[in-house]
């Protein structure tokens, strides 16, 4: 239901939908003040605002037939953030927002003990239900096109929340339709010649953007295994490779794009890792998706049989030029920070992306990974942070001051920060390469650390602002940018997938296999539990884990010797590969099976309910920032929110208690081999002890400082194993 307040604009309503406490209740306007003029604020009109004014006719009766007479267009849909009631002297009640989109069914979940991180995937889940209906789109209330480059950042979300399989079979045969005589794919789904000019010419989509149809029916193979799929689009990527392999270098240099990179700066024509802090390296995400899209025929043809042998072959042997020229430009500098000639480690994205797609070479990993950390942060000068500042008492800014969120610079005063390690600076396609990257090659807590944050570009600063949706960028905009906009969300999948611990292995197809990789924070002041559900065709793959024995006296959750419980579930039909957290040698783990399998469906069921209950006491995100219209002041708000509010797995509830295991089965010395355990369906139970608690990591310079000091003296990271630097055709995940 609605929960309707007026007088402060700035408090952030999607018409309610029960994540927030409603702030301050109605204030009766006097007879007369808003006759003849809209509710809707003045100061908003005229830029991309679109409004619904319904009047009520004074002979109407009060009470639940107040609005009886509205209608609901048949012919638009609008999305809106504030509902405001006028002219009425008590709120009204029975008013309802209704919330609707394609129906899909939602088969995925992620839920922790950080109200960030569960703010930060509901911010996500929130934004792509209001962004998919009919197609997805980029924001519900304004373009409403389904951008390429936005599809292939947040699709692993989408995926894993929602079975996308008639959804996305659609999205990519309305490319192929859409696609031009010569080959070229456009931007969108459906032409709109809106950023042609970032493209190569001759009708193509900016690469980026243009490559959607081929990396999506990848990925759509290895979730559903729609063969039929395969085989009717081989033909149409084909003919986009062939348009790539004739215009890309003439189109590239007609861009401006010199051959060696010898004049490059960054941030030419294109549109690369868009709306990040950081300029944008657009060579690298044009050329990087020339790569994918033939990586994207070699896997197609792979899957489609002997038949396709040619296209297979080119796809492997052009995507392989394409992958060493990038490596000999981004490594010729000899400063092995993979960067352009000329670049100065500022641009994005950056070595997150050539570690991820297997682009830099085996060798080269360690140093990579580790020059990485000398990135650091800055100060940010945008315009609404810098009025926000501006309207801040004295003790309020001493208390951003004491939290490290602002800096004082010599020409532009007190700014606020931005953070390369406690906080997100990336754009569109980085945030993705950076949280997989950091998690998969043993540095996950600092993943953890980018995603509890707090400060300005973090999820804590979006519900800060009463934020229920994704925003565009990471700054706030109250004019431009969108409050309702997936484009930021591809850290959703993160989280089901490192920080629980599930998702779809790499090379499967249909969903038919798991990938067990639980992960865990160094200290539990971080994390106590974790847990995510991946829905596939053949059913429900789900984790839970959490830290036990922890020391009542929390100083100790950073020293504490604990044991870890994970339990995972294998449904019918499906298979899992249980991979080990990175460990020392202390460690043990023991693997047990249910004999016999529980009311799962009950008490799923159950849990449910008691997690609502709890969503329903407000038990989330516990503050907000305000303005005090009257004194012109900013000033916190301590507030309840439904929104981040924490709940366990239902593998942990209470009526699981009894369930009869088998004996435990010793898998160390399998894990210390390197081994992984293979997982037929069933529910396990694997149990850590002797896991050794630890401080969280500690940067230089504080908020916007590097990690460089501290990554050199906590020992080698997981980039030592070469097998794993180049790209395997069956890896869907990987591809780019």
């Amino acid at each position: 239901s609605l929960e309707l307040t007026t007088g402060d604009i700035n408090r952030v309503l999607v018409a309610g939908m029960g994540l927030h406490d409603g702030g301050y209740r109605h204030k009766s306007k006097p007879e007369g003040f808003t006759d003849n003029k809209a509710c809707f604020p003045s100061d908003h009109d005229k830029i991309l605002t679109q409004k619904d004014i319904y009047v009520v006719p004074k002979e109407v009766g009060q009470g639940d037939k107040l609005y009886s007479n509205a209608r609901q267009s048949h012919f638009t849909t609008h999305a809106f953030r504030f509902a405001e009631i006028c002219c009425t002297s008590e709120p009204p009640r029975n008013v309802y927002a209704l919330m609707y989109r394609t129906a899909m069914q939602e088969w995925g979940s992620f839920d922790s003990s950080s109200v960030l991180l569960n703010g930060g995937y509901e911010l996500t889940k929130n934004a792509m239900k209001s962004n998919l209906l009919s197609v997805q789109s980029d924001c519900p209330h304004r373009e409403k096109l389904p951008y390429g480059g936005d599809l292939i950042a947040n699709s692993p979300s989408a995926m894993h929340m929602f079975d996308m399989s008639a959804f996305y079979k659609k999205t990519i045969r309305d490319w192929m339709d859409a696609q031009w005589d010569n080959g070229a794919y456009t931007e969108t789904s459906v032409w709109q010649k809106l950023n042609d000019y970032a493209g190569i010419g001759q009708g193509a989509g900016e690469t980026v953007w243009a490559t959607a149809p081929p990396v999506l029916t990848v990925r759509h193979m290895q979730h559903y295994g729609d063969l039929d799929l395969l085989v009717s689009s081989l033909v149409k990527h084909l003919k986009w490779l062939q348009f790539l392999d004739k215009n890309f270098e003439a189109g590239m240099l007609e861009k401006g794009y010199d051959k060696d990179l010898n004049e490059y700066l960054g941030q030419k024509s294109g549109l690369g890792d868009w709306l990040g802090m950081r300029s944008r390296d657009t060579f690298l995400t044009h050329a990087g998706f020339y790569m994918a899209a033939a990586r994207s025929l070699a896997y197609i043809s792979r899957r489609v049989g002997l038949e396709a042998k040619g296209p297979e072959q080119k796809g492997m042997a052009t995507a392989k030029v394409i992958q060493d020229r990038i490596a000999y430009l981004y490594l010729k500098n000899g400063m092995d920070n993979f960067d352009f000639p000329r670049g100065k480690a500022k641009h994005s994205p950056g070595p997150e992306m050539g570690l991820f797609v297997r682009i830099v070479p085996g060798d080269k990993r360690c140093i990579v990974l580790e020059n990485w950390f000398k990135r650091e942060g800055s100060a940010w000068p945008g315009d609404e942070e810098k009025r926000f500042l501006s309207e801040l008492s004295d003790s309020d800014t001493k208390y951003l001051f004491d939290k490290g969120e602002l800096m004082k610079t010599k020409r532009r005063g007190t700014l606020m920060t931005w953070s390369m390690w406690r906080g997100f600076h990336e754009g569109i396609f980085a945030i993705r390469y950076s949280l997989k990257t950091l998690s998969e090659m043993g540095f996950h807590h600092i993943a953890l650390r980018k995603a509890t944050g707090t400060g300005m570009a973090t999820f804590e600063y979006l519900l800060r602002h009463n934020a229920t949706t994704m925003w565009e960028s990471w700054w706030r905009s109250e004019d431009l940018y969108s409050r309702n906009h997936p484009m930021l969300g591809a850290s959703a999948e993160w989280m089901a997938s490192s920080v629980a611990g599930v998702s779809l292995h790499p090379t499967t197809v249909g969903g038919r296999k798991a990938l067990f990789w639980p992960q865990f924070p160094k200290s539990a002041t971080t994390l106590e539990y974790a847990s995510a559900i991946q829905g596939t065709p053949v059913g429900d793959f789900a984790i839970a884990w959490r830290f036990e024995n922890l020391p009542e006296d929390k100083s100790g959750y950073d020293s504490a010797v604990v044991a870890v419980r994970i339990r995972l579930l294998v449904p019918p039909g499906g298979d899992g590969s249980l991979r080990p957290p990175f460990f020392d040698a202390e460690e043990k783990f023991t693997l047990k099976n249910a004999l016999t399998m529980p009311d799962l469906i009950g008490t799923r069921s159950v849990a449910s309910i008691e997690c609502i209950n709890r969503r329903k006491a407000r038990q989330g995100f516990p503050y907000s920032w305000e303005y005090n219209r009257t004194q012109k002041q900013w000033y916190r708000l301590q507030s309840s929110k439904s929104i981040g509010t924490t709940c366990e797995s239902f593998l942990f509830h209470e009526s699981l208690n009894n369930i009869m295991w088998s004996s435990s089965k010793d898998i160390t010395q399998t894990f210390n081999q390197g081994g992984e355990v293979k997982m037929s369906p069933g529910l396990y139970e694997l149990f850590i002890t002797n896991w050794k608690l630890e401080k969280e990591a500690e940067s230089s310079g504080g908020r916007t400082g590097n990690l460089f000091d501290y990554v050199k003296k906590s020992g080698k990271p997981y980039c030592d194993d070469e097998s794993t630097s180049e790209w395997d055709i069956n890896d869907a995940v990987h591809l780019i």
